[in-house]
Protein backbone atom coordinates (compact mmCIF):
# COMPACT_ATOMS: atom_id res chain seq x y z
CA UNK A 1 0.00 0.00 0.00
CA UNK A 2 2.63 2.90 -1.37
CA UNK A 3 -0.69 5.50 -1.00
CA UNK A 4 -0.83 4.86 2.61
CA UNK A 5 3.04 6.96 2.98
CA UNK A 6 0.83 9.82 2.32
CA UNK A 7 -2.95 9.42 3.23
CA UNK A 8 -4.93 7.99 5.91
CA UNK A 9 -5.91 4.25 5.93
CA UNK A 10 -9.58 5.08 4.60
CA UNK A 11 -8.04 7.17 1.73
CA UNK A 12 -5.32 4.97 0.84
CA UNK A 13 -7.85 1.53 0.97
CA UNK A 14 -10.40 3.90 -1.27
CA UNK A 15 -7.80 5.04 -3.66
CA UNK A 16 -6.34 1.48 -4.17
CA UNK A 17 -9.97 0.07 -4.59
CA UNK A 18 -10.57 -2.02 -1.63
CA UNK A 19 -12.22 -1.90 1.65
CA UNK A 20 -11.18 -0.42 4.72
CA UNK A 21 -11.07 -3.69 6.21
CA UNK A 22 -9.14 -5.71 4.18
CA UNK A 23 -6.26 -2.76 4.03
CA UNK A 24 -6.25 -2.90 7.64
CA UNK A 25 -5.35 -6.69 7.39
CA UNK A 26 -3.00 -6.66 4.45
CA UNK A 27 -1.12 -3.72 6.65
CA UNK A 28 -1.24 -6.26 9.43
CA UNK A 29 0.34 -9.25 7.63
CA UNK A 30 0.90 -8.58 4.01
CA UNK A 31 1.42 -12.50 3.32
CA UNK A 32 -1.20 -13.82 0.79
CA UNK A 33 -3.29 -16.24 1.92
CA UNK A 34 -2.19 -18.84 -0.30
CA UNK A 35 1.08 -18.86 1.07
CA UNK A 36 0.62 -19.20 4.49
CA UNK A 37 0.20 -22.35 6.33
CA UNK A 38 -2.67 -24.78 6.26
CA UNK A 39 -4.02 -25.12 10.10
CA UNK A 40 -4.37 -28.54 11.34
CA UNK A 41 -6.44 -28.22 14.38
CA UNK A 42 -9.82 -27.70 14.22
CA UNK A 43 -12.01 -24.55 15.02
CA UNK A 44 -14.86 -25.85 16.11
CA UNK A 45 -16.19 -28.81 18.15
CA UNK A 46 -17.02 -32.00 15.74
CA UNK A 47 -20.84 -32.01 16.03
CA UNK A 48 -21.04 -35.33 14.84
CA UNK A 49 -18.69 -36.94 17.35
CA UNK A 50 -20.47 -39.07 20.06
CA UNK A 51 -22.92 -40.89 16.38
CA UNK A 52 -19.77 -40.95 14.32
CA UNK A 53 -18.49 -44.67 15.06
CA UNK A 54 -21.76 -46.00 16.27
CA UNK A 55 -24.29 -44.99 13.93
CA UNK A 56 -22.89 -43.19 10.93
CA UNK A 57 -19.81 -46.02 10.82
CA UNK A 58 -21.99 -48.85 10.07
CA UNK A 59 -24.09 -46.75 7.93
CA UNK A 60 -21.10 -46.08 5.94
CA UNK A 61 -19.50 -49.74 5.95
CA UNK A 62 -22.51 -51.29 4.95
CA UNK A 63 -23.34 -49.25 1.69
CA UNK A 64 -20.42 -47.11 1.17
CA UNK A 65 -22.06 -44.97 -1.48
CA UNK A 66 -24.16 -43.82 0.83
CA UNK A 67 -25.06 -39.80 0.17
CA UNK A 68 -24.61 -36.94 3.27
CA UNK A 69 -27.92 -36.23 2.78
CA UNK A 70 -29.17 -39.63 3.48
CA UNK A 71 -27.21 -40.17 6.76
CA UNK A 72 -28.80 -36.91 8.01
CA UNK A 73 -31.90 -37.61 7.04
CA UNK A 74 -31.62 -40.85 9.21
CA UNK A 75 -29.85 -39.20 11.82
CA UNK A 76 -32.88 -36.23 12.00
CA UNK A 77 -35.40 -39.05 12.67
CA UNK A 78 -33.20 -40.67 15.40
CA UNK A 79 -32.59 -37.34 17.21
CA UNK A 80 -35.11 -34.73 16.30
CA UNK A 81 -34.03 -30.92 16.47
CA UNK A 82 -29.93 -32.30 16.87
CA UNK A 83 -29.52 -32.10 13.39
CA UNK A 84 -30.64 -29.24 11.70
CA UNK A 85 -30.25 -29.66 7.73
CA UNK A 86 -27.27 -26.76 8.07
CA UNK A 87 -24.79 -29.56 8.94
CA UNK A 88 -25.45 -31.21 5.96
CA UNK A 89 -21.69 -30.11 4.51
CA UNK A 90 -19.79 -30.89 7.51
CA UNK A 91 -21.26 -34.14 7.47
CA UNK A 92 -20.38 -34.63 3.53
CA UNK A 93 -17.08 -33.19 4.61
CA UNK A 94 -16.77 -35.96 6.95
CA UNK A 95 -17.90 -38.98 4.02
CA UNK A 96 -15.75 -37.29 1.86
CA UNK A 97 -12.38 -37.90 4.62
CA UNK A 98 -13.57 -40.67 5.50
CA UNK A 99 -13.79 -42.52 2.04
CA UNK A 100 -10.29 -41.41 1.01
CA UNK A 101 -8.87 -42.90 4.23
CA UNK A 102 -10.63 -45.76 5.19
CA UNK A 103 -13.35 -46.21 2.66
CA UNK A 104 -13.35 -49.11 -0.44
CA UNK A 105 -10.83 -48.61 -2.80
CA UNK A 106 -11.33 -46.78 -6.02
CA UNK A 107 -11.56 -49.13 -8.82
CA UNK A 108 -8.63 -48.90 -11.12
CA UNK A 109 -8.55 -48.56 -14.91
CA UNK A 110 -6.32 -47.67 -17.49
CA UNK A 111 -7.45 -45.45 -20.21
CA UNK A 112 -6.84 -46.87 -23.99
CA UNK A 113 -5.12 -45.00 -26.72
CA UNK A 114 -6.46 -46.46 -29.88
CA UNK A 115 -4.24 -45.73 -33.25
CA UNK A 116 -6.70 -45.36 -36.32
CA UNK A 117 -6.91 -48.31 -38.73
CA UNK A 118 -4.88 -50.79 -36.34
CA UNK A 119 -7.35 -52.44 -34.05
CA UNK A 120 -10.79 -53.87 -35.27
CA UNK A 121 -12.80 -55.85 -32.67
CA UNK A 122 -14.42 -59.04 -33.95
CA UNK A 123 -17.76 -61.24 -32.18
CA UNK A 124 -20.05 -63.98 -32.94
CA UNK A 125 -22.75 -64.00 -30.72
CA UNK A 126 -25.35 -67.01 -30.47
CA UNK A 127 -28.84 -65.89 -30.85
CA UNK A 128 -30.61 -69.41 -30.51
CA UNK A 129 -31.94 -68.24 -26.27
CA UNK A 130 -33.72 -65.22 -28.01
CA UNK A 131 -36.22 -67.95 -29.34
CA UNK A 132 -36.29 -66.00 -33.00
CA UNK A 133 -39.23 -67.89 -35.12
CA UNK A 134 -39.61 -67.30 -39.15
CA UNK A 135 -43.32 -68.95 -40.12
CA UNK A 136 -43.30 -70.52 -36.91
CA UNK A 137 -39.97 -72.69 -37.43
CA UNK A 138 -37.09 -72.00 -35.39
CA UNK A 139 -34.42 -69.01 -36.75
CA UNK A 140 -31.42 -70.50 -36.26
CA UNK A 141 -28.63 -67.94 -36.35
CA UNK A 142 -25.35 -66.54 -34.79
CA UNK A 143 -25.15 -62.77 -34.97
CA UNK A 144 -21.76 -61.12 -36.20
CA UNK A 145 -20.34 -57.91 -34.71
CA UNK A 146 -17.50 -55.89 -35.89
CA UNK A 147 -15.77 -52.65 -34.46
CA UNK A 148 -13.20 -50.43 -35.23
CA UNK A 149 -11.61 -49.25 -31.81
CA UNK A 150 -10.28 -45.75 -32.79
CA UNK A 151 -13.87 -44.47 -34.69
CA UNK A 152 -16.07 -46.95 -33.07
CA UNK A 153 -17.91 -47.52 -36.58
CA UNK A 154 -19.75 -51.02 -36.32
CA UNK A 155 -20.76 -53.50 -38.68
CA UNK A 156 -22.77 -56.30 -37.53
CA UNK A 157 -24.40 -59.45 -39.97
CA UNK A 158 -26.85 -62.56 -39.37
CA UNK A 159 -24.91 -65.27 -40.25
CA UNK A 160 -27.35 -67.73 -40.60
CA UNK A 161 -27.93 -71.80 -39.70
CA UNK A 162 -24.04 -73.06 -38.94
CA UNK A 163 -22.20 -70.51 -40.91
CA UNK A 164 -19.25 -69.95 -38.78
CA UNK A 165 -16.21 -67.21 -39.30
CA UNK A 166 -14.57 -69.44 -42.61
CA UNK A 167 -18.43 -68.92 -44.58
CA UNK A 168 -18.41 -65.29 -43.67
CA UNK A 169 -15.03 -64.67 -44.47
CA UNK A 170 -16.11 -66.28 -48.18
CA UNK A 171 -18.45 -64.03 -47.91
CA UNK A 172 -16.70 -60.59 -47.01
CA UNK A 173 -14.73 -61.26 -50.58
Amino acid sequence: MTKRKHHPQEVAAAKAGISVRSARRIERDATLPSQKPRRSWRTRPDQFADVWDSEVLPLLRNAPHLMGITILRKLQEDHPERYPDSMRRTLERRIHQWRALEGPSQEIFFPQEHQPGVRGLSDFTDMSKLCVTIGGAPFAHRLYHFVLAFSRWEYAYVVEGGEGAVRLADRRR
